[in-house]
């Protein structure tokens, strides 16, 4: 094997010419954050880094992403490629293998830096199945009902239907009053009243059913407010609750669904996104040497005109 010789100027140039590379990270960059906004503006809200959603990314998404790696990792590409400069006396396999890991620390550095400044989107696209799974977690724990229930009261006594407890509508329809009832209470249901009824429903919620203590005080309330008699009003009490139990089971069902479809959509989208990014990989890698041809050409070209 005959050894290379090298000129002085080669051996004081460094292996990777990170000016070139930094020059070809900050166009891929700069021209990736344009080509977002352009899709913001487009209508693909999908590739927002400040949209938070649980919609799978559609094709015209996908394309999109694709031809912003492809233009923006090209460019890239391209630049850390010609900028690069050449060692005089080395093999062409190696000029080729240096500008290939030029292109590719060019494209590594622009995704770098993308994810820096576009650091909340990698949530939003990627996190969607957390945001749902906290509202499978509130329906879960009925316990936060009972502090819903606790914050409603409060606020319905400094303001008129701000903070209102889910569980009032059920509080109300507990103590509705007959239109033939001879005897009850006058007047609306008081916001102690509903807080407390609350209480008693968001607990029984959580263990799974309604003690039998706090059904026996409940069908009191009932029956002291309507006029009914004691069995009548507990067999009201198991009817709301029942439908309480229900509607939080609906609920549950549904908050699972939508974290079952944003994990889904999660998942989706980072696929695609691995696609694209590696496709910007490869096109950053091919533009480089690309770059390093025209480079080497006009090289030659000047040594003919001199």
């Amino acid at each position: 094997m005959q050894a290379t010789q090298l000129s002085v100027s080669d051996l004081n140039n460094p292996g990777v010419s990170w000016g070139a590379v930094l020059a070809g990270a900050a166009a891929a960059a700069a021209l990736s954050f344009i080509l977002l906004i352009l899709g913001v503006g487009l209508g693909l809200s999908s590739v927002s880094p400040w949209s938070f959603n649980a919609t799978a990314i559609g094709v015209s998404t996908i394309a999109w992403l694709a031809f912003m790696q492809l233009a923006a990792s090209g460019i890239g590409g391209y630049m850390a490629g010609r900028l690069r400069v050449k060692w005089s006396s080395i093999h062409t396999d190696e000029v080729h293998f240096r500008d290939t890991a030029h292109g590719l620390l060019a494209w590594a550095v622009a995704t770098l830096i993308t994810v820096a400044v576009l650091a909340g989107g990698t949530r939003a696209v990627l996190s969607g199945a957390i945001d749902a799974g906290s509202g499978v977690a509130a329906a879960i724990t009925p316990a936060a009902a009972a502090g819903a229930g606790a914050a409603g009261a409060a606020s319905a006594k400094q303001g008129e239907g701000s903070g209102a407890n889910p569980l009032d509508y059920f509080s109300d329809m507990l103590l509705r009053a007959t239109p033939a009832a001879g005897a009850g209470e006058a007047g609306g249901v008081s916001a102690g009243q509903r807080g407390e009824i609350g209480k008693i429903f968001a607990t029984g919620l959580s263990t799974g059913s309604l003690a039998a203590d706090d059904r026996a005080y409940l069908g009191q309330v009932v029956a002291s407010r309507t006029g009914l008699t004691q069995a009548e009003a507990e067999a009201r009490v198991d009817a709301v609750y029942a439908r309480a139990a229900k509607a939080a089971a609906d609920a549950k069902a549904q908050a699972q669904q939508a974290a079952e479809a944003a994990r889904k959509a999660g998942a989706h989208t980072a696929l695609w996104m691995f696609v694209a990014l590696l496709l910007g990989a490869f096109v950053a890698s091919l533009a480089a040497t690309f770059g390093g041809r025209q480079r080497d050409h006009e090289r030659v070209l000047r040594h003919v005109t001199i």
